[in-house]
């Protein structure tokens, strides 16, 4: 999967500054949130920094596409802004958006086992599915499979057919950057969330790629 994964020139093109961290991590052990996850959660809300430059970024790369970004807000800045409020969904849901927080970086999760082929960044054409939620427009930035798009708006909602569930045994991540974001940052975040998996699945086997 990690190989197959695509940027595609349109998205280049828009922002020439977008790096993804993907790893994928196989062999995990989900389950409901638990003392450890809410502690993860606690601890990034005290980090927590609405006004960080990155959600400026990502706010500036939504205008470019045409989005509202205080209609239809980044992931980061969705989470940021409740960072004291969020629910725990289970323990690697948990894992993720508090490294999220933590790390003013928008964090996607995908369950592998209902993806379909490789993972691909692009500008839709408008004739796209999003499960039965009303679709992409044209020129929206998406994340999508073989089947549809499983992410609008470069990281605003996810459809449902690829979350992750407490069913979730093997997943990919998509840690995502603009400048001004160090990408030693973005290192350091994906290593915060490789530990926090571990820690949930010690057997768990984690590989990653950095693209852009």
């Amino acid at each position: 999967m990690l190989e197959k994964i695509v940027v595609t020139d349109q998205v280049r093109a828009l922002r020439p500054d977008f790096a993804v961290l993907a790893m994928t991590a196989r062999g995990l052990a989900n389950g409901p949130g638990d003392a450890q996850s809410h502690g993860w959660l606690a601890a990034a809300a005290r980090e927590a920094d609405p006004d960080d430059p990155h959600v400026v970024a990502w706010r500036a790369a939504y205008r470019a596409f045409g989005a509202k970004p205080n209609r239809t807000r980044p992931s980061v800045d969705a989470l940021l802004r409740r960072a004291d409020k969020l629910p725990s969904i289970s323990r690697v849901v948990d894992a993720y958006n508090a490294v999220s927080v933590e790390y003013a970086l928008p964090i996607g999760g995908e369950d592998l086992d209902h993806y379909a082929g490789a993972a691909v960044l692009t500008v839709a054409e408008g004739t796209e599915t999003f499960g039965e939620d009303e679709p992409p427009v044209a020129g929206e930035v998406v994340w999508r499979d073989d089947i549809g798009v499983t992410c609008r708006r470069w990281n605003w909602r996810q459809c449902a057919r690829t979350r992750i569930t407490d069913d979730t045994r093997d997943a990919l991540f998509l840690l995502e950057r603009l400048e001004p974001y160090p990408l030693e940052r973005l290192h350091a975040a994906g290593e915060a969330l490789a530990t926090r998996l571990r820690a949930i699945s010690p057997d768990v086997e984690i590989e990653g790629r950095l693209i852009g």
